[in-house]
Parts: structure tokens; C-alpha cells; sequence
């Protein structure tokens, strides 16, 4: 298990050097090493980032045959984003615990509006991932108005970056980790 939290400065750089992984390396020096894919979830309760995290397990051997590490980050606490990663198998990923949402800021992430939270696509789609795929929704876990994104952060840098435009987009995790990393 690798469970980390986040800093409380604000600067993008500042905060990728100061966010340690499994308390030793920076997330800034990771990411010289081996590009990372970084998923940063709504909450953990939330019906899109179930399935999102479905994703990331359904294409994790091909996202880390591309050479990339796999970071999830959430704003949950630590004990209980353990065991809702345990039930996808992702027990052993890097998740950095974020409640103060200082990496959320640092990319760049906002929180949403009414439309990009409560529209229609996200209705239909809701009800899809929750109901017909099964995916359900559990406890609000941290800001229910934060926005989703992925990254791919090489070299201390963002090379790529994917910020929902709505809290229903679902990413093609496989195309963000086909960027040219370093």
C-alpha cells in the first residue's frame, strides 16, 4: 500500500516537490524516473469515479506496458481509500489522500458547475454507470463539486492533460498514456 497526502502550498512545482510517495521520493523525482499517469477522482462514493477506477484496472497492464506508473489521487481518508481500493485490486498503486485539494489546485482543477454536475448527459450517464453497469454509488467522501482529470506527468512536467468537462466524461485512459513522455 503506498498512501500519501498532500502538501498545503499551492504552487504547481512546489507541490510535486513536496508530495512525498510512500513517505520517501517526490512526486516531482517520480516522474524523472518513469512517467506517471496521475487520475485525480471526484470522491470515492462518486458513481463515475467507480467506474473510472473499473477502467484504470481494466487497462492497467497496458498503461504500465507503455511504461507509465499509475497514481491515484482522492480526498478520502487514507484508511478508508484503502479498502475501496482493495475491492478493484488497486491496493498496491500509489494513491495520494488529498483532502485539502492542493494538487487538485495545482492542476488546475475546478469545481463544477451545476450543468457540468447535475445536466442532462450526467443524469443518463449516472444512471448507466450506477444502475445498468452496476457500478452504485457509496458516501460522499470530500468535495462533491470537484471536477475529475488525468495527467501524465513526466520530467516534472504535464505533457498531457485530460480535464473533464463533465463530471459523465470517461477518459480514454489507454490514449492519454500514448503521449510522447520525455
Amino acid at each position: 500500500m503506498l498512501t500519501n497526502t498532500a502538501p498545503k502550498n499551492s504552487s504547481f512545482s512546489a507541490v510535486i516537490n513536496e508530495v512525498k510517495i510512500n513517505g520517501q521520493q517526490s512526486l516531482a523525482a517520480a516522474s524523472y524516473e518513469q512517467p506517471l499517469l496521475i487520475v485525480f477522482l471526484r470522491h470515492l462514493g462518486c458513481t463515475f469515479c467507480r467506474e473510472a477506477t473499473q477502467d484504470i484496472v481494466d487497462q492497467k497492464e497496458a498503461i504500465e506496458a507503455k511504461g507509465l506508473k499509475i497514481v491515484m489521487v482522492h480526498m478520502g481518508k487514507s484508511a478508508i481509500a484503502l479498502d475501496f481500493f482493495e475491492k478493484y485490486g488497486l491496493e498496491n498503486t500509489i494513491l495520494i489522500s488529498d483532502p485539502t485539494k492542493q494538487l487538485y489546485r495545482a492542476f488546475d482543477l475546478k469545481r463544477g458547475t451545476l450543468g457540468q454536475l447535475f445536466g442532462f448527459k450526467v443524469w443518463i450517464r449516472g444512471f448507466m454507470a450506477g444502475i445498468v453497469n452496476r457500478h452504485g454509488i457509496g458516501r460522499l467522501q470530500g468535495d462533491g463539486l470537484q471536477m475529475p482529470g488525468t495527467f501524465v506527468l513526466s520530467n516534472g512536467e504535464i505533457v498531457e492533460a485530460y480535464r473533464h468537462k463533465s463530471a459523465a466524461d470517461r477518459p480514454n485512459y489507454l490514449a492519454i498514456a500514448d503521449c510522447k513522455c520525455g
